[in-house]
């Protein structure tokens, strides 16, 4: 099958999974940011989307798509180094034109994958996956289960560390440069490739990467400042309470 079996078939499932991975980025950075705004809309938000049939799966969905990103990313990086041979240990002058993110898609896709393991045990895993286990019948903490809809909890408990605030404001850095290599390059692939639309895609894979994370970043920026309804000092969550 040449979707598989060859590159261009390949590249195509890259762009069509990076299509909807993008739209998930783009749906989820305005969720989140409705979060500093409304912390009772973003728990609202979080119940509509909780262990219900259709979120489940939009979950599984989504985890598909993911998983088959990330292996085509692996395959196609694969056989670019098998192409190139010895000349891969080559130094070489970076052409003119071509972005630093082209170059280190795969190093930025494994350190987008290792925060990605982070942001599922800290929210999915206490969220969804609770609420799921509870749903089916499995022993859960009562506690965890309470707060399982409650993502405004959770938002304020991980973001109102410095620490983590830091560390998604790297993660996020690294996702920036991804997405404004990668949404061009989906495109590109897609077909959307001619000499009048190549700059425009350009231009436009960076103010839409720049808007996803700038939205994204709102939230641990107003974390590490305690600024906005969701962390001023009445609303935050209570530092004594075991979780």
């Amino acid at each position: 099958m040449w979707l598989i079996d060859s590159s261009i078939g390949r590249k195509l499932i890259m762009s069509i999974t990076g299509v909807l991975l993008v739209l998930f980025l783009l749906f989820h950075s305005i969720m989140n940011f409705v979060s500093i705004l409304s912390p009772y809309a973003y728990d609202v938000i979080c119940a509509f989307l909780g262990a219900n049939w259709y979120a489940i799966i939009g979950t599984m969905g989504l985890a598909a798509g993911f998983i088959i990103h990330i292996l085509y990313a692996l395959i196609l990086s694969y056989q670019n180094l098998r192409a190139r041979g010895n000349n891969r240990y080559a130094v070489k002058v970076r052409q003119k034109g071509v972005s630093w993110a082209s170059l280190n898609m795969l190093v930025l896709g494994i350190i987008i994958l290792g925060f990605m393991g982070l942001h599922l045990f800290q929210f999915w895993s206490k969220m969804q996956l609770i609420e799921l286990m509870h749903n089916m019948g499995a022993a859960t903490d009562a506690q965890l289960t309470a707060l399982a809809a409650k993502g405004s909890h959770w938002v304020q408990y991980y973001f109102g560390q410095p620490i983590y605030s830091v560390l998604y404001i790297v993660w996020l850095s690294a996702l920036w440069f991804h997405l404004t290599h990668g949404v061009w390059s989906m495109l590109h692939t897609l077909g959307i490739n001619n000499q009048t639309w190549l700059p425009r895609l350009k231009t436009f894979s960076y103010i839409l990467a720049t808007i996803i994370i700038l939205l994204f970043m709102a939230v641990p920026i107003c974390g590490l400042l305690k600024a906005g309804p969701l962390f001023s000092p009445e609303s935050m969550y209570n530092p004594f309470l075991n979780i």
